[in-house]
């Protein structure tokens, strides 16, 4: 959602009030439909209908430890009020059963992302560049694609360009370079995202991924490498959180 959309929640919010005011809205309907915000209590989760108004984007549903039921139904809650409902890391076996209540969703395989009531939302000429050291870092890196574009922003995507074969990053350093926010993903060392920050001036968000041998400790190894990065204005996010890169790259780019 952006700006002019949290404008129109907001407008709606005040019409809602008017109307009970002049009489042509119940305080009982008024009251149906406010006891939604700030939350709705499903018992096993509390439905947050309030985010797109204080944040300017709706819950995003965290698949992983729920059930298909659970998440169907808070599916169906977020979709009484909100466009572009973000379910990561979902299954298969969650969509086959999201599907049944949101015809409308699309699946992005590789991303583990479903997405509903999909929206167009206007996109500036500003683009995010995700980058990857390699093939196997593509799953995180299409979480924050897909969360990303999914949020309004242009996405370049740069993969399978780490450190063991640099010439292959630097056949695209005039991407790189005109991109607004950087996100890039690296297993392994995670040496990828201090060569990229010795490159731009623009803001690079690092992913490490769990992607490598035994000592790279399920992705702490990359962790620890980008967390003590020697180039300046590269920041971290948790090991394989491509949701939370493409997220913060969003809120960046639309500064």
């Amino acid at each position: 959602m952006d700006i002019d959309e949290v404008a129109m929640e907001i407008e709606s919010l005040k019409k809602l009030l008017e109307n009970v005011k002049i009489g042509n809205t119940s305080i009982d309907e008024a009251l149906g439909q406010l006891k939604k915000l700030p939350f709705e209590d499903l018992g096993f989760a509390k439905v947050d209908q309030h985010r797109n108004i204080r944040t300017g984007y709706p819950e995003v549903i965290f698949c992983q430890g729920k059930t298909v039921d659970q998440v169907k139904l808070i599916v169906e809650r977020l979709m009484s009020l909100n466009d572009n409902i973000m379910a990561t890391r979902a299954s298969q076996e969650i969509f086959d059963g999201v599907i049944q209540v949101a015809p409308n969703a699309i699946y992005h395989e590789k991303a583990r992302i479903v997405v509903i009531n999909k929206k167009d939302v206007v996109k500036s000429d500003k683009y995010i560049a995700v980058v990857s050291a390699g093939t196997s870092d593509i799953s995180v890196c299409e979480e924050a694609a897909v969360t990303a574009e999914t949020l309004g922003n242009n996405v370049v995507r740069i993969y399978d360009v780490g450190v063991s074969g640099i010439h292959r990053l630097f056949a695209h350093v005039d991407i790189l370079r005109k991109a607004n926010v950087l996100i890039v993903v690296a297993g392994m060392e995670g040496a990828l995202a201090s060569v990229v920050g010795g490159l731009v001036d623009k803001p690079i968000i690092a992913v490490p991924t769990s992607i490598g041998y035994g000592a790279n400790f399920g992705g702490l190894s990359a962790l620890l490498t980008m967390l003590n990065s020697c180039a300046a204005g590269v920041g971290v996010v948790n090991i394989d959180n491509g949701f939370g890169a493409g997220y913060l790259a969003s809120t960046i780019n639309k500064l």
